[in-house]
C-alpha cells in the first residue's frame, strides 16, 4: 500500500504547479463539504480566535482556509520533484538578516510556524553558501516509512534533518567543531502535559506555548530570528527572515518566546487562512 502511495506521489509531483492548482480547486468542495476533514476543530479554533468577528466572517475565512490547505497539500507533493531553478523563482528566501551572524562564526536560531508552506522552507541551503549548515528540528513520527518519505523530502536541497532529542548533542558538536547552522525550529507547536513550562495570550486564548527554541539560544547565546512566510499570489513566496535578537541570554526568561507569539499572532491575523487550523491547538 505505502509503494502505491509512492508511485501516486512520483505522478501527482510530475505535474505542472498550474496542473496541479487545477487539481486542488477540486479537490476542495470534496475536503470542505464531503469529507468535512476536521471542519468541527477548525470552526472552534477560529471563533476562540476572533470572537469580534461574525458567523459569516469565520466561515469565510474557513473557506479560504480549506483552499489553501489543499493547495499546500499539493505543493508539498511538488516538492519531491521540483527543480531548483524553478522553487528559487517562486520562492524567494531573504537571507540578508543571518549573513552577518553566520559569517562571524555563530549559529543562528531560526524561529518559523505552520504559516504559509513552511515545509519549503528547508530549500534555505539553496540560498546559503554551502559551509553553512541548515538543521530541520522535527520530532519522530509514528509511522516509520511516512517518516522516512518526509526526511527524504526535507533534506532534499541539503538540510540536515535531525530529531528533536537528538539536538542538544548535535549543537554541541557542531559548536565544538566551528560549524556555523541555521537551526529551524517549529515553534507554534503544542507541547506535551507533561512538559508546560509557561503559558501567555495567544490569539484571545490562554495558550502552553513550547519552549524549547529560547532556552536553547539562551544557553548558547546564539541570535534568534523570526521567519515570515509570505504568499502575495497563488504559487509565489516570499520569505523573510527578521533578525529581532542578538544577545538572548540577556533577555528576561520567557521574553523572546512571548516576542515571537507576538509577532506571529499579528501575522495570523493580517492573513488568517494561511494558519493550520486543523491542530487542536487549545487542548490544554
Amino acid at each position: 500500500m505505502f509503494y502505491i502511495l509512492k508511485i501516486k506521489i512520483f505522478l501527482l509531483a510530475m505535474l505542472p504547479l498550474s496542473v496541479l492548482y487545477v487539481l486542488s480547486d477540486m479537490l476542495y468542495p470534496v475536503v470542505y463539504y464531503v469529507v468535512r476533514y476536521r471542519r468541527k476543530v477548525v470552526r472552534k479554533n477560529i471563533r476562540l480566535a476572533f470572537p469580534e468577528k461574525s458567523e459569516k466572517e469565520i466561515i469565510k475565512i474557513e473557506k479560504k482556509f480549506y483552499h489553501f490547505f489543499c493547495d499546500l497539500f499539493l505543493e508539498v507533493i511538488k516538492f519531491s520533484e521540483i527543480s531548483e531553478k524553478t522553487l528559487k523563482h517562486i520562492y524567494r528566501i531573504d537571507v540578508n538578516a543571518i549573513l552577518d551572524v553566520l559569517n562571524s562564526g555563530k549559529s543562528v536560531m531560526l524561529m518559523t510556524a505552520h504559516y504559509g508552506n513552511w515545509e519549503w522552507g528547508s530549500s534555505l541551503p539553496l540560498f546559503l553558501d554551502k559551509k553553512y549548515f541548515v538543521c530541520n528540528i522535527y520530532k519522530e513520527l509514528k509511522d516509520k516509512k511516512f517518516g522516512e518519505l518526509m526526511d527524504k523530502l526535507r533534506s532534499r536541497f541539503g538540510a540536515k534533518n535531525i530529531e528533536v532529542k537528538k539536538l542538544l548533542r548535535e549543537m554541541l558538536r557542531m559548536r565544538n567543531n566551528a560549524q556555523p547552522a541555521v537551526f529551524n525550529m517549529i515553534a507554534d507547536q503544542r507541547p506535551p502535559r507533561n512538559s508546560i513550562h509557561h503559558r501567555m495570550n495567544f490569539l484571545n486564548c490562554d495558550t502552553a506555548v513550547l519552549t524549547g527554541t529560547e532556552e536553547l539560544a539562551r544557553k548558547f547565546d546564539y541570535p534568534v530570528v523570526f521567519c515570515y512566510i509570505n504568499r502575495p499570489k497563488r504559487g509565489f513566496y516570499g520569505v523573510e527572515l527578521v533578525q529581532v535578537i542578538e544577545q538572548p541570554s540577556k533577555l528576561n526568561k520567557f521574553e523572546i518566546t512571548e516576542r515571537y507569539f507576538a509577532f506571529l499572532e499579528q501575522k495570523i491575523r493580517e492573513h488568517p487562512e494561511f494558519w493550520l487550523w486543523t491542530h487542536n491547538r487549545w487542548k490544554f
